[in-house]
């Protein structure tokens, strides 16, 4: 069977679907925030909120990636970090007290938990590209077989 066939190319679209859409909702509600209210409001903790999605998503990608042997340690290393920072992110808001609010927001724990969620973004961000990346693998190895089978 064929590591590059269609089922893959369906998994790697609907991974990278199930990791976008959490990326680029806070990103459209942006511009209608702008156009309807006048003001910039950006969500950036919806992937978050949405981490199911994007865990399933990037899993998806990571399967397909170690299927075809390509990209696997972008994939890995990326969903790995993104794990760890929404996880540390977590931890630190329970355990500063920010969770509960029983602290208020500001101080070093604040900025600690902040920098961690906005990494989490930016690692499914550069999952999500490397996703985009290996459907266009995948669409090149596939036009390479069906040259050399002509």
């Amino acid at each position: 069977m064929e590591r590059n066939g269609l089922i893959s190319k369906i998994l790697v679209i609907v991974g990278n679907i199930l990791l976008w859409i959490p990326i680029l909702m806070p990103c459209i509600f942006l511009i209608f925030a702008l156009v309807q209210r006048g003001q910039f409001l950006f969500d950036f903790l919806m992937p978050a909120e949405l981490f199911p999605a994007t865990i399933a998503g990037a899993l998806l990608l990571f399967w397909v990636a170690v299927r075809i042997k390509k990209r696997r340690a972008f994939l890995g290393w990326g969903t790995g970090f993104a794990v760890l920072m929404l996880l540390g992110s977590q931890l630190g808001a329970a355990v500063s007290g920010l969770a509960s609010g029983e602290t208020e927001p500001g101080g070093a724990a604040w900025f600690i938990v902040l920098g961690m969620m906005i990494l989490y973004d930016l690692a499914l961000v550069f999952v999500g590209i490397h996703g985009i990346l290996l459907l266009k693998d995948l669409v090149r190895d596939s036009r390479k077989n069906q040259v050399h089978e002509d």
